[in-house]
């Protein structure tokens, strides 16, 4: 018997309404760890289980205990909380003895910090010397500095939160992506493929990031390392996480199959789509490009729009050699090339159309990249082709005619030109 897991799970609105949290009150929850979920089903999407609400209803503080574990204060209410000025709490906040939750901008583009209110009175009973008198020699020479240790404490606590909330070693490395620049992450992790993947997996923004451009800017400027010490301390963390990911799988590449859709399947060489790509920037329409000697072909099922692209591949024994009706762009390639040899050099475009198209007198090979073609052979009995060497050659030829032929043309006298006669 088929059970539905959906019947034992509610969605996250109806888990808040339960237990009457607000939305980000029950964001927040999740966030913290204070409320468990599950996966449900494909994607990022997670759903709660009924034993999870049943839990925390039981509590006997319901609800009043859970609001007050993820109720959020600012700077003025958690001064009121410490009894102390908002100036003297924004200056302990600076020198990192409080660790913001989350944050916001106002509409004068201000950040706005907020605090667990349980940490804050927590901090108050742990720390009661700073709160009076004067700030030791060392908070006032941060201070002096121009030192904000919010950003960085933000960060650190996202991070860690993050890295809590999954087991997978890829979701971990890419949490620690998202706090490093392009640059940054690029030193760190030269593979494409890799970084690529790491910004699939690259956690959601933090809820409540603005909507306006300067704003929005000004928001993930604060989601990025800028420290010196903070920005070695996460490259070296990317560094052994990555170790830690590639020992248990290595990233997907495109044109590889598999339930993410962009993985290569077990048994496929690196190379098979890099000759693929390559036939097809060639303008090989879709076909198969036959491989090395003796070597499987690499089946293609259609043209590589981009660099980055992912080619559909098909799981089926191709032909070691493409015939000619089927390499129009290789049949096509030799007809212009020979249209142009018999046109001579400076021939005109009407010239070209002109001249009679070479056919062929068997079918055409093409080559895997990397390796001499075979000859071709022509009706009359010329061969064309033949490799690397052959074509530099036939190239040299062409050169050699066209210059040539502009070292006649230079020498002709030339007729002086008409004053144009304008009304």
């Amino acid at each position: 018997m088929v059970v539905d897991e959906r019947a034992h799970t509610v969605t996250p609105g109806r888990a808040a309404r339960e237990l009457e949290l607000r939305r980000d009150e029950f964001r927040l929850a999740v966030l913290l760890g204070l409320v468990r979920t599950v996966p449900a089903g494909e994607g990022d999407r997670r759903r709660i289980e009924r034993g999870e609400l049943d839990r925390l209803r039981a509590v006997p503080d319901f609800p009043a205990g859970l609001r007050e574990r993820v109720r959020t204060v600012g700077t003025g209410e958690a001064a009121a909380l410490l009894g102390i000025t908002a100036e003297r709490f924004t200056r302990l906040a600076r020198t990192g003895h409080l660790s913001p939750v989350r944050f916001s901008l106002n509409r004068y583009r201000m950040v706005v910090w907020r605090y667990l209110a349980q940490e804050v009175v927590e901090f108050g009973l742990t720390r009661p010397d700073l709160l009076r008198g004067r700030l030791p020699q060392e908070l006032r020479e941060r201070l002096a500095a121009h030192v904000d240790r919010r950003p960085r404490n933000w960060r650190t606590r996202r991070l860690g939160l993050l890295l809590r909330a999954t087991g997978d070693p890829w979701t971990q490395a890419a949490a620690i992506a998202a706090l490093l620049d392009p640059v940054q992450l690029a030193e760190v992790v030269d593979d494409p493929y890799e970084r690529a993947y790491l910004d699939r997996l690259r956690p959601p923004p933090p809820p409540g990031m603005p909507v306006s451009p300067i704003s929005r800017e000004i928001a993930e400027r604060l989601t990025l390392a800028d420290d010196p010490d903070e920005l070695l301390w996460h490259r070296l963390s990317l560094s052994l996480a990555l170790d830690e990911a590639r020992a248990q799988r290595q990233a997907p590449h495109p044109g590889e199959m598999g339930g993410t859709g962009c993985g290569r399947p077990a048994g496929w060489p690196v190379s098979a789509g890099r000759e693929a790509a390559s036939a097809a920037w060639a303008g090989v329409p879709a076909g198969r490009v036959a491989g090395r000697a003796g070597a499987a072909a690499v089946p293609v099922a259609g043209s590589v729009a981009s660099v980055g692209s992912v080619a559909s591949v098909e799981s089926v024994t191709a032909p070691k050699s493409v015939t000619a009706p089927e390499s129009v762009a290789a049949r096509e390639s030799v007809t212009s090339t020979e249209r142009v040899a018999d046109a001579g050099p400076g021939a005109s475009a009407e010239a070209l159309a002109r001249a009679e198209p070479v056919a062929l007198a068997e079918p055409v090979a093409l080559a895997a990249p990397g390796e001499a073609a075979a000859p071709v052979s022509l009706a009359d009995g010329r061969a064309v082709g033949g490799g690397r060497s052959g074509g530099r050659a036939v190239r040299a030829r062409l050169l050699e005619r066209l210059r040539r032929g502009r070292a006649r043309d230079t020498s002709r006298p030339r007729r002086p030109k008409r004053p144009a006669g304008w009304p």
